[in-house]
């Protein structure tokens, strides 16, 4: 008697499916109306991004746009490594995973989303990358070039995480990838904010090779542009951010025929690559796919249903389960402070994140770089090429509001991610209120306490950050950097209420909008914190976006303001409850 073939994968699907009953029309026309929705929305802005795309700009502005590409590339590779990515949902790895079935047809239908993912980044990840560089000519051509080299590595970069996933050969290059592409950023950082610095040595009608840009001949090429600036800055920049700069400008200006070559050259290695990751999964291993399973899990169940909030403490206990941690002698404090040692110790046991802290802090003027923001009144030596002669006059006459907004908004960010970074002591004091009475100090000089070192790494952090966008132009002079102690209490303040929030109360009511419904649980709970940073920070948050001929008022109104936001926040704060 000849024995039944066993079912593939695609005939139990199909067989859980007619069991739970198929999509009706009904719910095929929501989602294609949805689509057709989104399209309609983003087409007009997507359109206008890509016209502005049209021209060209200085090497320094497009090495600074460039190294934002490469860090949000690097960051898309971490989260695929950090996902697995090769997961699945609950009774898939329950029952099919364990199961006699194909593993690659198991698989499949996760393979398949992590191409649409990918594929999906990788168009962002190219209109990024034409928005940096610009489209000199042919501009169809570029953007059909760049997206298509977008696509091509992230479809790569997330076929290398399945294969370093499924087999231990290929573990580890990930790893060097991602440094190879921090490495990049920074370099890339370094020269655009080194050549908005060293400005002083390009002086007279032109550059001074007679290849740059010369009195009344109009734009000049990215490559001319850059061996001009490459010779007139010699002696100012070291050797390695000529070569930089020159290597972004030539870049910039190849023709469309080499871009279509390094285009396709990448889609036939992303090619390779998808082809080894689709063999792999025939032998990828049970252990690696149900713990990725679970991983991603709790962080979907934990972000959609609970308190996202939970996810720092999830990678927090992550780092330090497997670590051996020695004892030291803790210094005679007093009880507020003694309590609050635990923060300064556990900020000492990461060096690593100090430092990308530390590095963290010219993204701001990157981010100034690349968007083209340079401060009214900022002085210019003569003959420097700025911006105003490189592109068309009309694209680059006043650096838009939005841009400054951004600007602003991305230095206030930054300083409050770095306070809440050390700010855990206050979440396990509310998340525990039995356990910090048991310490037997008030909740007042508790807080007080904790505030110190938030407030001294933001003032810091701000500090630093304001002295890079003066570096590169985006402010006027001034001692913009006493704004970062000035803003410092408010910050500490708004990171301790970010880190003593309740969980999302769901059951709050639901706004409905012509743009669709707002639960105001989540919105109310990503609000708690920010509001008061916001406030204490009103004054320093104008000056930037409208800068003052004088500093002297605005920093005292700032710093009054900062202090009477941690006051008040420290007097009106309450015990949590033991349930809350």
């Amino acid at each position: 008697m000849t024995p039944s073939p066993s079912p593939s994968p695609a005939t139990v699907r199909q067989f859980l499916r007619q069991r739970r009953g198929s999509a009706g029309a009904v719910d095929r026309y929501v989602s294609g109306f949805g689509l057709a929705l989104v399209a309609a929305i983003a087409g007009q802005p997507v359109s206008s991004l890509i016209a502005s795309m049209a021209g060209q700009t200085t090497p320094a502005r497009m090495s600074a746009g460039l190294a934002l590409v490469v860090l949000a590339f690097a960051g898309f590779v971490a989260a695929a490594r950090a996902a697995g990515p090769v997961a699945l949902s609950a009774p898939d790895a329950s029952w099919l995973l364990l199961s006699p079935l194909e593993r690659r047809g198991v698989l499949g239908r996760t393979a398949r989303l992590l191409v649409v993912t990918a594929v999906v980044a990788g168009a962002l990840l190219g209109l990024g990358l034409l928005a940096a560089l610009g489209a000199p000519d042919g501009l169809l051509w570029r953007l059909a070039g760049a997206l298509v080299l977008g696509v091509s590595v992230t479809v790569g970069a997330m076929a290398l995480a399945v294969l370093e996933q499924a087999s231990r050969v290929w573990d580890g290059w990930l790893g060097i990838a991602l440094t190879a592409l921090v490495t990049l950023a920074v370099v890339l950082s370094t020269a655009a904010v080194a050549a908005q610095t060293a400005r002083p040595a390009l002086t007279g009608t032109g550059l001074t090779t007679g290849t740059g840009l010369l009195a009344g001949s109009g734009p000049a090429s990215g490559s001319e542009w850059a061996a001009g600036t490459v010779a007139g800055a010699a002696g100012v920049l070291p050797a390695v951010l000529h070569g930089v700069l020159g290597a972004v400008g030539a870049v910039a200006a190849a023709p469309p025929a080499v871009v279509a070559v390094a285009a396709v050259s990448a889609a036939l290695a992303a090619a390779l690559l998808v082809r080894q990751a689709w063999a792999a999964l025939e032998r990828m291993p049970v252990r690696t796919v149900l713990a990725a399973s679970t991983r991603t899990a709790h962080v979907t169940r934990t972000a959609t249903l609970l308190d996202p909030g939970a996810l720092t403490w999830i990678a927090e206990d992550n780092h330090w389960r497997a670590r051996r941690l020695r004892s030291r002698r803790w210094p005679s404090l007093p009880a507020p402070a003694a309590l609050a040692w635990h923060d300064w110790r556990r900020l000492a046991r990461r060096p690593g994140r100090l430092a990308a802290m530390a590095a963290s802090a010219a993204l701001p003027a990157v981010l100034a770089q690349a968007l083209g923001i340079t401060a009214t009144g900022a002085d210019l030596p003569p003959g420097m090429p700025g911006p105003a002669t490189i592109a068309p006059a009309a694209a680059v006459a006043t650096p838009s509001l939005t841009a400054v907004a951004v600007t602003a908004g991305a230095v206030l960010a930054g300083a409050l991610a770095v306070a809440a970074a050390v700010a855990a002591g206050a979440r396990r004091d509310a998340d525990n209120p039995a356990l910090s009475r048991l310490a037997a100090v008030g909740l007042r000089p508790a807080l007080a306490a904790r505030a110190v070192l938030p407030a001294l790494l933001t003032a810091s952090w701000t500090a630093a950050a304001l002295t890079g966008l003066s570096l590169v132009g985006a402010l006027p002079g001034g001692a913009w950097w006493a704004f970062g102690p000035a803003i410092a209490p408010a910050v500490a303040a708004g990171s301790l209420r970010m880190a003593r929030r309740r969980p999302i109360d769901h059951s709050m009511p639901i706004i409905d909008t012509p743009g669709g419904a707002i639960p105001t649980g989540p919105l109310f709970w990503a609000l708690t914190g920010a509001d008061v940073a916001l406030v204490g920070c009103l004054p320093a948050l104008v000056a930037l976006l409208t800068p003052p001929d004088d500093l002297a008022g605005p920093l005292a109104l700032q710093a009054v303001t900062g202090a009477a936001a941690l006051a008040a926040y420290l007097l009106r704060a309450r015990k949590p409850t033991a349930a809350g």
